[in-house]
């Protein structure tokens, strides 16, 4: 174990010796005064009630509001926030809270809450300053449960995201949280739910757990005893079990292990210093491969990602630098790269003239739906029905696999931005006995499958590597089989990127100004010199494109989301992330196969790129950030 972490997840109990215990607060704001006094009643964590004493010693006021006079909201199903002292952050006791109202709420909602438990799992995060690392995190959670004689299955060690929804399903659990902040800055954590079906909650689960929450912020008696994850017999250890299970799973998208067995392609695989490498090599060794080659430095876990600018690996080839060099140097074509809790999945190609491509989420997805439904055909049987099958993505994800579809005969589907409502979306198809063979969304999460109801960077990793393999004996690259996959069905060309943005009120006016451009409640016609055909406001539930002008997709009232349809053949989405301070932009040329000049399209996608960005974004007078590395 990294010793950064094994410091953090010693029990943060302690001599608190601290005289400001029982002081009257006098700041001039009541508000404040009485949140001073709860977080100093109710946090046992020595490190984060200092922080807190020490901002109330120096008479911070300001700091002491922000943190202690607001609560975080429900993002993408479930928290994330800095870690740190605060009701608005991720901490010991924010946490308790958080499971306290789960509590609350599953209990309403399942009779049978306490026969079929509760899975609790961890990533490899932590911060020494607040005593907290995911692993304490998780057994908090498992401590709340069990002190309310609920079976908790917390995993042993670190496990990939995926494994909490997959363990969910496999043992009919009511729910599961996972402690994570996947891909964020090493300073976040986060609290991701999992219903019952597997897949990450969504509305109104979320309002209602968030309403149980603020019922009851006053710690229980047990609630902070972590003593019961050793001494409880409810607690259960689910990791060789569900790991046994999930990797038998992975046979079911294994088509050619003889062959696998055979390759004589090498792949170099890192997990970011995150819970990737043991999961993927045996992932590998399930398919028949030899192990992928590691990057030594970023094998373990490390709460510091410190050979990273940042720990997310779709931000391309600057950050798969000692990835790209050990490939070059033990002569592997492909790099293979996943994300902290192995939920995403990052490839790099070497091209024959020496250069690496890094695919981008949209092309690898291209490569994905050609491939699981080139693989459906050949092993389906006689009486399989194309008419049966599904493939989703989310509504700012490309649409190339929409192409595939009409030109193949089975069914695509778009949902929401987030991968709670292709899991939800999933399980209500299986339920009706259709098959969905691939599901993606663009910033490179993908599922083979539908053993696992969340994108799986570990089942992706070892995709990539059998269709690598097939190719190659074909003598084509990945790179080539993505220019024949357009050309049968299309070319389409997409970039998205985002700025950074940390004032909700210019966020807001934005989109607000795009609501009521020209005239009030009157949407752009124009922007720049290109002529927009259709808008769609997910946030306030109109579609221009409808004859009665409603949008199809569910009306998302939490988050800013613009999609426009211009003439000339291009999507372009503007929106808000659900977990970090970004205005993403997604753009898309998705032209017919008989329009191969990639050169133009490329540069039409770009003018109206620019033009987006100064019509409508202006981050000059808005203060943007522009996106680095």
């Amino acid at each position: 174990m990294h010793p950064r972490l094994a410091a953090m997840t010693e029990n943060a109990e302690g001599d608190l010796n601290s005289n400001l215990l029982h002081a009257p607060y006098h700041t001039g704001d009541p508000q404040l005064d009485t949140a001073i006094g709860q977080w100093l009643r109710w946090d046992k964590n020595p490190k984060t009630r200092e922080q807190i004493e020490n901002l109330l010693r120096n008479g911070m006021n300001k700091e002491l509001r922000d943190r202690l006079c607001c609560r975080m909201t429900f993002g993408t199903a479930g928290l994330r926030s800095a870690m740190g002292a605060g009701f608005c952050y991720i901490n010991d006791l924010t946490v308790i809270q958080s499971t306290q109202g789960m509590y609350k709420y599953l209990e309403r909602c399942f009779s049978d809450f306490k026969q079929r438990g509760f899975v609790v799992g961890y990533d490899t995060r932590g911060q020494v300053t607040s005593s907290c690392s995911s692993q304490r995190l998780a057994k908090l959670t498992a401590a709340v449960l069990l002190a309310k004689d609920v079976p908790v299955y917390l995993f042993s060690r670190y496990v990939p995201t995926p494994f909490v929804p997959y363990a969910v399903q496999e043992l009919n659990a009511v729910a599961g949280v996972m402690i994570t902040a996947s891909h964020n800055r090493k300073e976040d954590n986060g609290y991701k739910v999992y219903w019952e079906n597997g897949a990450q909650i969504t509305s109104p689960h979320d309002k209602e757990i968030l309403k149980c929450i603020e019922e009851c912020v006053e710690p229980w008696n047990g609630s902070w005893n972590d003593n019961l994850v050793d001494t409880s017999p409810l607690k259960r250890d689910p990791l060789q079990d569900i790991c046994r299970r999930y990797m038998d799973d992975l046979k079911k998208i294994c088509f050619y292990r003889e062959l696998n067995s055979k390759t004589t392609l090498k792949f170099v695989h890192t997990s970011f210093h995150g819970v990737g490498h043991d999961y993927v090599q045996l992932a590998f060794q399930v398919f028949g491969f030899k192990p992928p080659i590691p990057v030594p430095e970023q094998k373990d876990p490390d709460p510091d990602f410190s050979t990273v600018k940042c720990p997310n690996p779709e931000e391309g080839e600057s950050v798969l630098e000692l990835s790209l060099r050990l490939a070059e140097k033990e002569n592997a074509r492909i790099v293979l790269a996943t994300d902290p809790d192995a939920d995403r999945l990052a490839v790099a190609e070497l091209q024959e003239n020496g250069v690496w491509k890094v695919f981008t989420g949209n092309e690898l997805a291209a490569l994905f739906g050609w491939w699981m439904f080139d693989c459906w055909k050949k092993s389906k049987s006689r009486n399989a029905d194309v008419k049966n099958i599904y493939m989703l993505a989310t509504t700012v994800s490309s649409k190339i696999l929409k192409a595939i579809a009409l030109k193949e005969g089975f069914h695509f589907e778009e949902t929401l931005p987030g991968f709670k409502w292709i899991g939800s979306r999933i399980k209500d198809l299986l339920e009706n006995g259709k098959e969905v063979l691939f599901s993606f969304e663009e910033s490179i999460g993908f599922l083979c499958g539908t053993s696992v109801l969340d994108k799986d960077g570990v089942s992706a990793a070892v995709v990539v590597a059998e269709m690598a393999s097939y190719l190659e004996t074909m003598n084509i690259t990945l790179k080539q089989q993505l220019i024949n996959v357009y050309e049968k069905y299309g070319y389409h060309i997409s970039k998205t990127s985002y700025f950074l943005c940390y004032d909700p009120t210019t966020i807001k006016s934005i989109f607000e100004r795009l609501r009521n451009f020209d005239s009030p409640k009157e949407y752009p016609k124009f922007c720049g010199t290109f002529a927009i055909l259709h808008v769609r406001d997910i946030t306030t539930g109109y579609d221009s494109s409808q004859p009665n002008k409603k949008s199809v997709l569910p009306v998302s009232k939490s988050s800013q989301m613009i999609t426009f349809t211009f003439q000339n053949g291009c999507v372009a989405t503007l929106r808000t992330s659900g977990t970090e301070p970004k205005i993403k932009y997604y753009a898309e040329m998705c032209a017919s196969p008989d329009q191969s000049d990639t050169a133009l399209l490329e540069e039409e996608l770009k003018k109206l790129i620019d033009a987006l960005i100064e019509n409508f974004l202006e981050p000059n007078k808005n203060g943007l950030t522009w996106r680095s590395v």
